[in-house]
């Protein structure tokens, strides 16, 4: 496995084209892992709280437009 010292240098050594692709395909990667990370704190109820709070608020009609 590489240690992230050779993927820098690594990096460093691309065409700006392929590192444009990179920076894509980590933020799809990121995208990806903070999409699992809120199902994962749906799933076990750490957002109840605050849904409540905000269905409350829309019920009482205290929401602004945006």
């Amino acid at each position: 496995m590489l240690t992230l010292d050779q993927i820098e240098s690594a990096i460093l050594q691309l065409p700006s084209d392929e590192v444009q692709q990179l920076i894509e395909w980590l933020s799809d990667l990121d995208y990806q892992h903070w999409d699992h990370q809120l199902e994962e704190d749906i799933k076990v109820g750490k957002l109840d709280d605050l849904a409540a709070e905000a269905m409350a608020e829309f019920e009482a009609g205290n929401c602004q437009e945006i």
